[in-house]
């Protein structure tokens, strides 16, 4: 009897092991979603300022498919603020999609308090699993930067019949045609040290909307002038205490030009057509890591 109950406790011991082993086969490890080409503040420069727009990229690719991607801004454990502050939020649009670009801009309050805080990316998964990053974000007020690039209002296109200066428009549409010379003029505020600077022509429909210098594909662009800047010093100052001092930029340019101010074909993917483009300044700082753009729509006839 001693014998048979030993036998069939065997027995079942060594079902059980198969049994475990092959669902261990049968349910493999969950892929977790990951994150690629993320960028926290505008050239990934891991800052805010205080009351302005903020940028937020990230490429994710999900394990099965998204559920959720969240953005935490955290004050760090142990850091002093002049005040309790967070911000929180939950992009669902993305829901269902096995990969997506999360191109996000937001506003950080004027009250937001200074400092370093944890600034977190949260991708939940829909099956279950979930992806963290924490990384390090500076707020910092506007007046209490070295620098604060501005594209000055005194922006000024001109072609044969259409002129726009100072955000006011002369004719209800920006319409510039074929053989027509195009000026374009805008000037960078509130810098100093080195820095660059591009005005560009670039059509709507390739969907290319760079907003750093980095992020510039020439081979979507026209580009129609580069300034740079060197050792540029600190500026004079007003009784705003902003600075005045900037570099121009811009150039004259034929719709329909064979080549572009850097000397480039202007063919393939940007020649010359007919339709919807963006006129784009964008302005770097190598000295601060700080930059800034502007995009003004216009419509070219060839």
């Amino acid at each position: 009897m001693m014998k048979s109950i030993k036998a069939m406790t065997a027995l079942l011991l060594l079902m059980a092991f198969f049994t475990a082993c092959k669902k261990e086969k049968t349910e493999p490890e969950l892929t977790k979603p990951t994150l690629d080409h993320i960028e926290i503040g505008y050239a990934n420069n891991k800052q805010a300022i205080r009351g302005r727009d903020f940028h937020f990229n990230a490429d994710v690719a999900a394990g099965d498919k998204i559920s959720t991607v969240e953005i935490k801004i955290l004050q760090k454990s142990g850091n002093t603020y002049s005040g309790a502050w967070k911000m929180e939020i939950n992009w669902v649009e993305f829901k269902g999609a096995k990969n997506t670009t999360v191109h996000k801009h937001f506003t950080i309050p004027a009250e937001a308090p200074e400092g370093t805080y944890d600034f977190h990316i949260i991708v939940n998964d829909e099956n279950g699993t979930k992806f963290e990053l924490i990384e390090s974000l500076v707020i910092i007020d506007a007046a209490n930067m070295p620098i604060d690039p501005l594209v000055d209002r005194d922006i000024f296109m001109r072609g044969d019949s259409v002129i726009y200066q100072m955000n006011t428009y002369i004719e209800k549409q920006l319409i510039f045609k074929k053989d027509e010379r195009f000026t374009a003029r805008a000037q960078i505020r509130q810098i100093q040290g080195d820095g660059i600077m591009y005005t560009a022509l670039i059509k709507r429909k390739l969907n290319h909307f760079p907003e750093t210098v980095a992020q510039i594909d020439f081979d979507k662009v026209i580009i129609m002038s580069k300034t740079t800047h060197t050792g540029l010093g600190p500026a004079s100052k007003i009784s705003t205490l902003k600075q005045i001092n900037g570099v121009w930029g811009g150039d004259d340019m034929v719709i329909g030009a064979e080549k572009d101010a850097l000397g480039n074909i202007i063919s393939k993917e940007k020649a010359w057509e007919s339709g919807q483009y963006d006129l784009v300044i964008i302005y770097w700082n190598s000295t601060y890591h700080v930059g800034t753009h502007k995009s003004i729509p216009i419509t070219i006839q060839y």
